[in-house]
């Protein structure tokens, strides 16, 4: 590894998370108040859950900058929200701990091996690098992806994330 790369911090490392937060931020100020229990299919999620787990997902990376071994069986979960103001509330939180802790991070703090479980099942155990990218980044990512799908079915114009989308175009 060369001298510049341990030198940098976990915020250069995810220099991304910012550009991904901005987008997630975006689609959670269109979230639509009052259709929290609406689901496209009686085995999805409703709205509010998908929307709430979005909106804590960076904290889970709180989690693991700041633990070593934590269990998700004992994790207190946000209650659902119902609300674009206390959603972007909620994940502006989360995201801002994150930033703080991801500016703090060094090489070593980021190659540091984590372990993340459900109760006495061990989910993943890996160097906080590896859980950042799986279970906060893509994690966002996808489950993003599904909330946009959630709101073009309700009708909710959908913003662009990596250029221009279908209701904003260029």
């Amino acid at each position: 590894m060369t001298t510049e790369a341990k030198a940098a911090s976990g915020s250069q490392w995810f220099a991304d998370f910012h550009n991904e937060y901005a987008s997630t931020r975006k689609l959670l100020e269109r979230y639509p108040d009052g259709k929290g229990e609406w689901r496209p299919h009686e085995k999805s999620g409703t709205l509010s859950g998908i929307a709430t787990h979005v909106a804590e997902i960076a904290g889970y990376g709180v989690d693991i900058l700041s633990e070593t071994d934590f269990n998700l069986a004992g994790r207190q979960r946000p209650p659902r929200s119902d609300s674009s103001k206390e959603l972007v509330a909620l994940a502006d939180g989360n995201a801002a701990k994150l930033q703080k802790l991801l500016d703090a991070a060094s090489v070593d703090d980021l190659n540091t091996v984590c372990t993340i479980k459900y109760g006495e099942h061990t989910i993943a155990s890996a160097p906080r690098r590896i859980l950042l990218r799986g279970f906060v980044m893509n994690h966002l990512i996808h489950h993003r992806g599904q909330l946009g799908v959630y709101l073009r079915l309700l009708g909710v114009p959908i913003p662009g994330m990596y250029g221009p989308s279908a209701d904003e175009p260029m």
